[in-house]
């Protein structure tokens, strides 16, 4: 009985080295490994290839060999909901944890502007952090994604707006004129990347690599809700750009907004955001800040960020509350936040209120959530009784 590509394990994902063994299992002589590891490389990550036949550098006899215990699958899209605002977001299923299992979901969403795209992806399914503006904190964790799942989110959104070279997208509705599609990556979506560190920065190593997808390390950021331990050595070791997930200045708030403060509050966070490798002017950091009406958003809070900022280079991000159902909060006024943004402003920060995207498909920012559950064993025993 032959196994479907959704049963092998995929090669999206894996490094160089990891490529080789790979051959190495297949029989591939040491001396060609190399080569035929950079080849395979190549059209994965510089020309999207789906299905090993397309990949013509390597003989027909070997193809076969990789066909019959690899894929190149990418995550499965389940649905596909395109916003008025031309924001799209597809809610993808990952491999499956034990074969004929199903696999978990997750949220994946693309932004397009005239002249660039941001492409937000995820690192977990589900969230540990319960931060209690985000509805994605309302879902339990399920697990860490793969750095193929990961990466994957990347190669499907290429595949579907066109943007490998010489591709062309089934829809072209509101897709920036630039010439690639993807200009940006955030790591913004389900989860707290922080928490998968491994598996995060393995992917963003093959996002960032010139003959990997290629996308600069300045227009890479990874957001955080504050691990302040893994702040520095995410510096170290993927020295991309960072976000705060801030949305206080008192402890006692962040504690009840973002709970992980707990454990590692403002004064912690800050000073190690003062030390991240390679702060500057040119690379500054972003403190992200959702408006809260009569929560967050008064001057004095405004003030007290402007206070809690001093010498870090920075811009703020003033967000605009994206309400989900059951949600405890409301948006702030427009005029209070603009109020807010002034006093920012005047204080020598950049302070850009992010417009909201994709509110009409639930895809802005805070409002990702699958259905995704996690069971514990019993249920899972009781389910297996069942059928």
């Amino acid at each position: 009985m032959s196994i479907s590509d959704q049963e092998k394990p995929t090669l999206i994902g894996l490094s160089p080295a990891q490529l080789s063994e790979t051959f190495a299992a297949l029989g591939v002589p040491e001396k060609a490994r190399r080569m035929r590891s950079a080849q395979l490389w190549n059209w994965l990550y510089a020309r999207g290839a789906t299905e090993f036949d397309q990949i013509t550098v390597i003989s027909k006899e070997l193809r076969a060999t990789l066909a019959e215990s690899y894929s190149l699958t990418r995550p499965e899209i389940v649905t596909e909901q395109v916003s008025a605002d031309g924001t799209r977001k597809w809610l993808l299923r990952l491999e499956p944890d034990k074969p004929g299992g199903q696999g978990p979901l997750v949220e994946t969403v693309y932004i397009p502007e005239p002249t660039r795209g941001t492409l937000c992806i995820s690192s977990q399914v589900g969230c540990t952090l319960t931060c209690t503006f985000c509805h994605t904190g309302t879902q339990k964790l399920v697990r860490n994604l793969r750095p193929g799942e990961i990466v994957g989110q990347i190669m499907l959104a290429r595949d579907r707006i066109g943007d490998w070279v010489g591709a062309e997208a089934d829809n072209p509705t509101g897709l920036p004129e630039a010439e690639r599609k993807i200009t940006n990556i955030v790591l913004m979506g389900m989860g707290e990347p922080l928490y998968n560190f491994d598996n995060v920065r393995d992917a963003m190593a093959i996002a960032s690599a010139s003959d990997g997808l290629s996308f600069s390390k300045r227009r890479i950021t990874l957001s955080t809700s504050g691990v302040v331990p893994e702040i520095p050595r995410w510096g170290e070791e993927a020295n991309t750009m960072l976000a705060i997930s801030l949305h206080a200045v008192r402890d006692e708030l962040r504690d009840e907004l973002v709970p992980i403060n707990r454990k590692w509050p403002i004064a912690e966070l800050l000073e190690a955001c003062r030390q991240y490798p390679s702060l500057s002017n040119a690379k500054r950091i972003t403190f992200e800040y959702v408006m809260l009406k009569d929560v967050n958003d008064s001057v004095a809070d405004a003030k007290e960020l402007v206070r809690l900022l001093k010498g870090i280079p920075a811009k703020i991000n003033l967000i605009p509350f994206n309400p989900w159902p059951g949600a405890p909060y409301e948006c702030s006024d427009w005029e209070q936040i603009e109020t807010f943004a002034e006093v920012v402003n005047r204080a020598g920060y950049a302070s850009p209120v992010r417009s909201p995207r994709g509110r009409d498909i639930m895809a802005a920012c805070g409002q990702l959530k699958s259905e995704s559950v996690k069971q514990s064993a019993s249920e899972r025993r009781a389910e297996a009784a069942t059928t």
